[in-house]
């Protein structure tokens, strides 16, 4: 796989257009930071770790509205392998009006696109969720 991060949002995808109540994710720091992100900004129910090293897994639990809709209607990689997106801090995007949310890798570690305009610094965009 060359795409970790790629491959949890798919997954993540795949679950909520199948309806899953949760979804299973291998462990990686930063995919389990992508994770806390989403369940503090309430775009997920919540998040577990399950397993022991080196077979560790992340449990996603997905999030619907009370018609049955998903709460995360889309979510999509923005810089990957053959195409990295670095953006200075005045940059830095805006999902639908901050609506929506975009994951950032900084120098300070893995933020929102609004904390990250908060501390005034850029890095990499990972992905827009909204």
């Amino acid at each position: 796989m060359t795409d970790p991060i790629a491959d949890m949002l798919t997954r993540i995808r795949n679950a909520i257009m199948a309806r899953k109540a949760m979804v299973e994710v291998p462990y990686s720091k930063l995919k389990f930071r992508i994770a806390e992100i989403l369940s503090h900004e309430g775009w997920v129910d919540g998040i577990t770790v399950a397993g022991t090293l080196p077979h560790q897994s992340i449990g996603i639990s997905l999030k619907y509205d009370t018609a049955g809709k998903p709460v995360l209607t889309r979510i999509k990689r923005m810089s990957t392998v053959g195409k990295r997106m670095y953006v200075k801090r005045t940059k830095l995007p805006r999902v639908l009006n901050d609506f929506g949310i975009a994951i950032v890798t900084t120098p300070q570690g893995v933020m929102t696109d609004r904390e990250a305009r908060k501390r005034g610094i850029g890095g990499e965009v990972l992905c827009e969720i909204y």
